[in-house]
């Protein structure tokens, strides 16, 4: 099961933008071209952090290496 997060990038905290939930699960998600599928060098391509809404399961992608990821103890109820 994947662990709850905050993110942030600098000062500036993420909030989900369909309801504003700052709670997320993360996972790697390649971002695949075509061209390097085609070659079959889809290992190549560059990939970002998605943040799974945990409220209503937004997606939200960042490839901002500054993205900062931080644990959440979420209540058990």
């Amino acid at each position: 099961m994947a662990k709850p997060v905050r993110a942030a990038i600098g000062d500036t905290w993420i909030r989900c933008s369909f309801c504003q939930g700052d709670v997320f699960r993360n996972r790697e998600v390649k971002l695949n071209s075509s061209g390097a599928e085609f070659m079959n060098l889809g290992w190549a391509n560059e990939s970002a952090t998605g943040l799974i809404c945990w409220n209503c399961g937004y997606v939200l992608l960042f490839a901002n290496p500054g993205l900062k990821l931080y644990k959440v103890e979420k209540d058990k109820g």
